[in-house]
């Protein structure tokens, strides 16, 4: 059983089982796409010593790295370990990051995802996220999400 506990900032240890719950969550993906999914390129060690990204668990089993943007919060990657997935923690990190887009006065939540990621859209779409534009970008075929924050 995991302790789950609310969203803390990730220390230079969590870093190897940060990578263990992305590579562990986009590995279903490989198969579908002709590139590995770019969460799984991308050295969070930079992310973390600046404060933007958080992590659920202990050991850790979620993961979410934001950007702060001049009017929105950009969650960069969420990814739940697939031993944790539908435990609601998932939410609670999306949760988290709208808290902490309206500690920051920001109005919108931005994200993207992959177009073949289409169980991601559904569930951001019953998150209150619409979709804005779809592009192709570095290679990926991204889907744009916008969720505004009225009150911000």
């Amino acid at each position: 059983m995991h302790s789950i506990g609310s969203p803390r900032p990730a220390t230079p240890a969590d870093l190897p089982r940060i990578r263990e719950v992305i590579m562990a969550a986009y590995t279903k993906y490989l198969p579908l796409m002709d590139r590995p999914p770019a969460p799984m390129l991308r050295d969070y060690r930079t992310a973390a010593q600046s404060g933007l990204v958080w992590v659920v668990g202990d050991p850790v089993v979620g993961v979410v790295s934001l950007t702060v943007g001049a009017d929105c919060l950009l969650i960069e990657n969420i990814a739940v370990h697939p031993c944790a997935q539908g435990s609601g923690i998932g939410r609670l990190l999306m949760e988290f990051a709208e808290r902490e887009a309206r500690r920051l006065k920001l109005e919108r939540l931005a994200l993207y995802t992959n177009e073949v990621m289409t169980e991601n859209l559904a569930i951001y779409a019953h998150l209150g996220y619409a979709e804005v534009r779809r592009a192709t970008e570095h290679g990926y075929r991204r889907v744009f999400m916008i969720k505004e924050l009225p009150g911000s």
